[in-house]
């Protein structure tokens, strides 16, 4: 099985620059999009085979997230259950026979760190919440998780430290994260490869390779023997992130 999450920064540009080209490509089971910048009508965007479902922020051009799929889901449910963290657009879940799976676009700290109190709210919540989920079925998270992890996920982590997406509170609740239950398929199936997933726009950030790895699939333990593989697919345009893989049996 095969799954493909991408933050594509807003789908309508995206799809301007060869999205749809991209999807028939990999060819995906499932295929999960965070920050879509849509409101519903705004993108006739079908393919066959697929049933899409759409999660939207209130404010319009910001945030949402999106899944296609081939399988016919269990169930399907928006946000996590609080209001505070649901008008944004920010979860997907899907339930299928042998698993959740999440699509997550995080919250990202911003500039001056203004939102990091919320952010640590968010993670304390979102953990809680799969958590909970993982009592039920092994989970599927994937997604934008703002958060080079290690120093290996970061071109220059020490300009970064107190950056939005690399300071010590981010990180150390991703570790949390994994503490509880849950594996980072990647830096598993790669312990010493650097790959990134995301370049700044500015400063030719993508063409010298200055970037952050911040896009994820993380899995219960207890499925993490078996995961196939795990890609960062660094050669696909249309974003400044690019889309990452999870392959599994």
């Amino acid at each position: 099985m095969k799954l493909i999450s991408w933050n594509v920064n807003g789908l309508r540009a995206c799809e301007g620059k060869g999205f749809s080209d991209v999807f028939r490509q990999q060819d995906a089971d499932f295929f999960c999009l965070q920050e879509t910048k849509m409101q519903e009508g705004q993108l006739d965007l079908k393919f066959e085979g697929y049933t899409s479902y759409w999660n939207y922020a209130d404010r319009k051009g910001y945030s949402g997230t999106a899944i296609f799929t081939r399988l016919e889901p269990l169930s399907v449910s928006y946000g996590i259950g609080i209001d505070a963290h649901d008008h944004e657009g920010r979860i997907i879940t899907l339930e299928t026979d042998d698993f959740f799976l999440v699509t997550c676009y995080t919250p990202n700290s911003q500039d001056g760190l203004k939102r990091l109190d919320y952010r640590m709210t968010w993670e304390d919540d979102l953990r809680a919440y799969l958590m909970m989920l993982d009592q039920k079925k092994p989970v599927i998270l994937c997604g934008d998780l703002n958060v080079a992890h290690k120093e290996i996920d970061i071109k220059n982590p020490k300009a970064n430290r107190r950056n939005a997406g690399f300071t010590d509170e981010e990180r150390q609740k991703f570790t949390t994260l994994l503490n509880s239950g849950f594996t980072d398929t990647f830096r598993w199936k790669y312990p010493e490869q650097v790959a990134y997933s995301w370049w700044s726009y500015r400063f030719q950030a993508r063409r010298k390779n200055a970037g952050w790895r911040i896009d994820y699939f993380v899995v219960s333990d207890r499925l993490r023997e078996r995961v196939g593989d795990a890609k960062i697919h660094t050669d696909i345009l249309g974003s400044d992130h690019c889309p990452v893989e999870l392959d599994i049996r």
